[in-house]
């Protein structure tokens, strides 16, 4: 039996390398695409050769070809950008931008958002009032990442900050205005008497 398998090594990688490959398609982000990329290409390269490569050669062959797929792996992240494919915790969800999907109140409503990950509708709840379906929305409070508290962008724009700085521009806008501009002629209290000597 072990003969067999030795004589028809190239075949097995060719088919282990195609079955990870499967798992990998059923199971993205286990990482088992790279060893299936590995054993496919050294299976391949033994099956068309049409002499009899040792055991060391097609390991060394699976090796080079490993180390290639890694590489095309890391630097391209298939799953959608540098890092994003991790796993992230619910407090990454604060701040998220989306929109209204089922007009969203105190007790009810769903939302749509921009980077949701898998699955972006959630369960939210307004922080005041109405907010109608369509409506572009940010993530205020997480909160567990079941049932996300959600504002209005519109509602965001004029805060009380902002509102206190508008109030600030238009006093200093206003007291400038009752001040008398300086025209350029001295007061004659201003200047130095001359001196004759």
């Amino acid at each position: 039996m072990l003969e067999l398998l030795v004589d028809n090594l190239p075949v097995v990688l060719l088919a282990t390398g195609l079955g990870l490959m499967a798992l990998e398609a059923v199971s993205p982000g286990a990482h088992l695409i790279v060893i299936g990329v590995a054993l496919v290409g050294a299976g391949l390269v033994g099956v068309m050769l049409p002499v009899a490569l040792s055991p060391f050669i097609l390991a060394a062959i699976t090796l080079v070809i490993g180390g290639a797929a890694t590489w095309v792996y890391r630097e391209f992240d298939f799953y959608g950008g540098k890092g994003t494919a991790q796993t992230r915790d619910s407090d990454s969800l604060s701040g998220t931008t989306g929109y209204v999907t089922k007009t969203v109140t105190s007790r009810s409503g769903e939302v749509k958002l921009d980077s949701g990950g898998f699955a972006p509708h959630y369960s939210a709840r307004a922080y005041e009032g109405t907010i109608e379906e369509g409506e572009e929305i940010i993530v205020i409070d997480p909160g567990g990442g079941n049932v996300l508290t959600v504002a209005a962008m519109g509602d965001l724009e004029t805060d009380s900050i902002d509102r206190e700085l508008a109030r600030g521009a238009a006093e200093q806008a206003s007291s400038s205005d009752g001040e008398t501009e300086n025209t350029g002629v001295e007061d004659e209290s201003m200047t130095e008497p001359e001196r004759s000597d």
